[in-house]
């Protein structure tokens, strides 16, 4: 780290100014908000600062900057000539890449819309502050063109947005501030502000801040356009600032992309990780990188209805419901992973894919071991990023009476049915937490875990634990946007009764068993492409469980209503 000699504005303010990294390199200048100072940046800073010249300063009136007294001191007009003056020393030839938060982003709002600015700044990523004009006028168009969803999120936005009112008046957030009080509140409304250490000082001085800007600038909004490319982060679980108002901004952004990460407000704090690798990426791209599936999937411009721009991984992808279901994200636009115990099947699927012009790769694929699945996440992610969409697909038949079913057997059902899901759901789930924008895992149960079929008891215990399973996962996932499906298919006419094991039968009986419940599936007719249009229909609408065959679906019904008679009229056919 090195320290600027102090950058004097135009209005004679000295800020305190720090650079990292490279100063050969493309410039990333970080702008904090209220009420923090540069450190809210100091874990971000080194894993950017390894790749590029990384620059944070103290705006006026914040850590060792000076502290203007009068409240005019701090228009938006003058914060964004700080943040110029700043950009002219550390990077005089060469236009930087902007990196705000709250009000960091407001001030950097008014510089981005500035026309002369134009080609000082080669990008703008934005997290927790709008423009508070584009603010202003959001909140006008709701009341000048009412619909109960955007006055649902201007009521929202108001009651987030409270404090702005409480800070107005005179004296009383002093006190708030010297005596405690305030931090305390803030820490109380978002769980993401334990990171934050204000000073009191800094959060009395900054009170400035809304009492020269937001009235006038909410009352009479003059919202300007910009053509810097823009990324806004929004966090999901931000207390302060909705993300309607964020990233409703289309009109005002020609090149707009918007990320939504789990968190509160201060995500600069809480996923310092992923803030450095979203901006990165987004820094990349502008400098002549490729652009990554996840900066195309957030543009705005772009028709987001199918899963083009999704990376699905499919297991048991060689044949049946799995080569289907990856037929079928395909056909979508999305780029399908294909594993499956068999590699040359799950290589042959993917080549088909790529036959019709989808973009694919085929993987081998032990589900049954731990360390199998670990390496084939590892894989996906090194080599064609993280996930969105996990299909935990590959299982096995088995049929035959509980006392002819051996230990062997069981092992064997459970190790693939069951454990395969629990491989593949804690690989991919802890590389969706960690990038923190969400996700869809669907495991395939089967109606078998709820109607009380005989001769099926290992199979069915070990579809019935992949329901129970995927239920309670989905509450925990949950809280990561990350949606779980069990998908309960019936009788599909997949090609799963050629592998079925019918136990306690000798080699003649199992060919002929498996012949005559080939014949029966092929009857029902229901193929492997209607089960994967049922499976995509239920990843669109986030279903928790999703029976995909008529007799699954008035299985399903009936063993909640009335259990008791599906148990007899099983026993009776049985």
């Amino acid at each position: 780290m090195t320290a600027s000699p102090r950058v004097h504005t135009s209005d004679g303010i000295r800020l305190a100014v720090r650079e990292h990294g490279d100063r050969a390199r493309p410039c990333i200048v970080c702008v904090h908000g209220y009420p923090d100072d540069r450190h809210v940046w100091d874990e971000v800073v080194p894993m950017l600062a390894e790749r590029y010249h990384v620059v944070t300063y103290d705006v006026r009136g914040a850590g060792e900057s000076d502290r203007p007294r009068r409240n005019d001191a701090y228009d938006l007009d003058r914060l964004a000539a700080d943040l110029e003056r700043v950009m002219d020393e550390v990077s005089p030839e060469r236009p930087v890449h902007l990196l705000a938060h709250d009000w960091g982003s407001i001030q950097a709002w008014q510089a981005v819309t500035e026309p002369r600015l134009r080609e000082r700044i080669r990008s703008f990523t934005t997290i927790s502050g709008p423009s508070l004009d584009h603010a202003g006028e959001w909140m006008r168009s709701k009341l000048r063109r009412p619909t109960p969803r955007g006055l649902r999120d201007l009521v929202s936005q108001l009651t987030h947005s409270g404090y702005i009112g409480f800070f107005q008046l005179p004296v009383i957030p002093e006190l708030a501030w010297r005596t405690g009080i305030m931090r305390r509140v803030i820490r109380l409304l978002d769980p993401s502000a334990r990171h934050i250490t204000a000073r009191t000082s800094d959060g009395v001085a900054g009170l400035a801040l809304y009492r020269r800007n937001t009235s006038r600038r909410f009352r009479a909004p003059t919202p300007r356009a910009t053509s810097v490319p823009v990324q806004v982060l929004a966090p999901t679980g931000d207390s302060f600032v909705g993300t309607p108002m964020q990233t409703e901004i289309d009109r005002w952004v020609e090149d707009l992309r918007v990320r939504h990460l789990r968190g509160g407000h201060w995500l600069p704090r809480s996923s310092p990780e992923r803030i450095a690798h979203v901006t990165a990426e987004f820094v990349r791209h502008l400098e002549g990188g490729e652009q990554s599936r996840e900066l195309r999937r957030a543009r705005t411009d772009v028709d987001q209805r199918g899963f083009a721009d999704r990376l699905v991984v499919v297991t048991g992808a060689g044949s049946g419901i799995g080569r289907a279901t990856a037929h079928a994200f395909a056909a979508e636009g999305a780029e399908i992973v294909a594993a499956d115990v068999d590699e040359a099947a799950a290589r042959l699927t993917a080549a088909r894919l790529r036959d019709q012009g989808a973009v694919a790769a085929g993987y081998g694929v032990d589900v049954a071991t731990g360390s199998s699945v670990r390496e084939l996440a590892e894989r996906v992610r090194e080599e064609h990023g993280v996930a969105d969409i996990v299909i935990n697909n590959a299982g096995i038949g088995m049929s035959g009476s509980f006392m002819d079913t051996t230990e062997a057997d069981w092992q064997r059902v459970l190790d693939v049915n069951l454990w395969g899901v629990i491989h593949g759901c804690r690989a991919f789930a802890e590389q969706l937490i960690e990038r923190g924008e969400g996700g869809r895992i669907v495991n395939v149960a089967s109606a078998a875990a709820y109607l009380p079929v005989p001769g099926l008891p290992a199979y069915a215990s070990s579809k019935a634990a992949v329901l129970a399973l995927s239920e309670r996962l989905r509450g925990e996932l949950s809280a990561h946007g990350i949606g779980v499906t069990a998908v309960c298919p019936g009788v599909v006419s997949s090609g799963i009764t050629d592998t079925t094991t019918f136990v306690g039968s000798s080699p003649e009986q199992q060919r002929r068993k498996r012949e005559r419940a080939g014949r029966l599936y092929r009857r029902r007719a229901f193929t492997p492409e209607s089960a994967a249009a049922e499976i995509l229909r239920a990843v669109r609408r986030d279903r928790a469980v999703a029976p995909i065959t008529p007799e699954a679906r008035a299985g399903l019904l009936l063993s909640r209503l009335t259990p008791g008679l599906l148990r007899t009229v099983t026993r009776a056919r049985g």
